[in-house]
């Protein structure tokens, strides 16, 4: 076994190290995005911003007149398992060169400038860049500036168009991995809710669409009302609680498989309620199958 496997040093090129999954396909987008960098000096960005971008999916990378090796330690080490994306990365010696092949440029920037300046940057924000992109055919490259100085104006011109962060006014410029986050967080994002499901790439833990067939409800509310039939006190209090109940749980809007585990809580509850009040109903009726009654 590789000496790095057993203490947890940076892969060397083309060996998997632990916890790689490569062979869950990428998520698929109708545009080919690359990342461009430009004069990323500082290895412990490059690293984190690999690792970012493949968190969401993303692998191409392209370094244009790079001040770090891609094959430095730090870098290596801060990319953990996204080593695949410095080894696909690609160096350039100008953002003409890095950009050749693209049908959009966006460029970022977090500086608020006044003047003249202003008239090169009109700005969308991250969430609306993934609208625009979301039936966009074709390549796209989103290119970053350096650390602490950002892209210059004569780049930024270069650009058909540039995202900002809603960052605070009073402290806007964001570190670049930060920067590459954001904006690829929002990319992926739109990917999910068109696609989750659909591909294996995509996560699946999270339903996006919360309802319930009428069907069920019916049976939910049949069970609360059952729970409040069998609660001590008065008719008025029953039906408070009926209605403040009924209306507290549909409200989280839940799932399928919660309102399900509800069904069966409830029923536990009445059961146990009927017990204790000695009402026989609790024998002859536990765990029977809801009878939906009309309202």
């Amino acid at each position: 076994m590789d000496c790095f496997v057993q203490c947890g040093q940076f892969p060397r090129r083309g060996v998997i190290s632990i916890g790689d999954r490569s062979e869950i396909p990428l998520p698929t987008s109708a545009y080919n995005l690359s990342i461009v960098l430009i004069g990323v000096s500082h290895p412990g960005n490059l690293g984190a911003v690999c690792r970012t971008i493949l968190n969401y999916g993303f692998v191409q990378l392209r370094l244009v007149n790079p001040r770090c090796d891609p094959d430095d330690v730090e870098a290596r080490n801060r990319a953990k398992h996204a080593g695949r994306v410095l080894d696909g990365c690609t160096v350039h010696t100008s953002l003409e060169d890095a950009t050749a092949d693209a049908s959009l440029i966006i460029g970022t920037s977090g500086k608020r400038e006044i003047g003249s300046k202003t008239n090169f940057r009109h700005f969308v924000y991250p969430w609306e860049l993934a609208e625009r992109l979301e039936h966009f055919d074709g390549n796209v490259c989103l290119v970053f500036g350096e650390e602490g100085k950002g892209m210059s104006t004569e780049d930024l011109v270069k650009c058909d168009y540039l995202v900002t962060l809603p960052t605070w006014e009073g402290y806007p410029i964001a570190n670049l991995s930060h920067a590459v986050n954001a904006c690829v967080y929002e990319l992926h994002r739109s990917r999910v809710f068109a696609r989750q499901g659909k591909e294996a790439g995509m996560p699946d833990i999270v339903p996006l669409e919360r309802g319930i067939p009428t069907e069920l409800k019916q049976v939910l509310m049949q069970t609360v009302r059952e729970l409040a039939d069998a609660l001590p006190g008065n008719d008025e209090r029953r039906k408070s609680f009926r209605h403040s109940l009924s209306r507290s749980i549909m409200r989280s809007m839940p799932t399928q498989g919660e309102a399900n585990r509800l069904i069966g809580g409830l029923l536990d509850a009445t059961t146990a309620i009927q017990y204790v009040e000695g009402n026989e109903a609790w024998r002859s009726q536990r765990r029977r199958k809801i009878s939906r009654e009309e309202e």
